[in-house]
């Protein structure tokens, strides 16, 4: 299995058209977000990770994501077992409590367990409006 696609985003949206095929309709992508209120500061974005099976492959996986702050050190981590259909595309939602000590980027690393490699994703915390 690989990982497609990984963002930060607003909504998902799934639909069909003729084939049949699935379309995935992605909205308010982002790479950076102001923050609520001055730091330290808690946020939970939707970061979508879209993966795909071969025909030949059995369709169980473990998607793992760690938040990593700018130091490096892991700030929150999150596993979770999924299965799809050989030959089809899923989905998995992580929602991420991520706590800003300041202004600044974390990064999401994505991978399939047990030894897929990482697909980063950045989120710049920014000053409010």
């Amino acid at each position: 299995m690989d990982i497609i696609s990984a963002l930060f985003a607003e909504n998902i949206d799934l639909r069909s058209v003729p084939g049949p095929s699935t379309r995935i309709d992605l909205t308010g992508i982002m790479f950076s977000t102001p923050a609520p209120s001055a730091p330290p500061v808690s946020i939970t974005p939707h970061l979508i990770v879209l993966v795909r099976c071969r025909p030949a492959e059995d369709g169980q996986g473990v998607l793992e994501v760690v938040f990593r702050d700018e130091s490096g050190e892991q700030i929150a981590r999150n596993v979770s077992p999924f299965q799809v259909e050989p030959g089809k595309f899923t989905y998995r939602l992580v929602r991420g409590e991520l706590e800003y000590k300041d202004f600044g980027t974390i990064e999401a690393h994505c991978r399939l367990l047990p030894d897929g490699p990482a697909t980063v994703v950045p989120l710049t915390l920014i000053p409010p409006v």
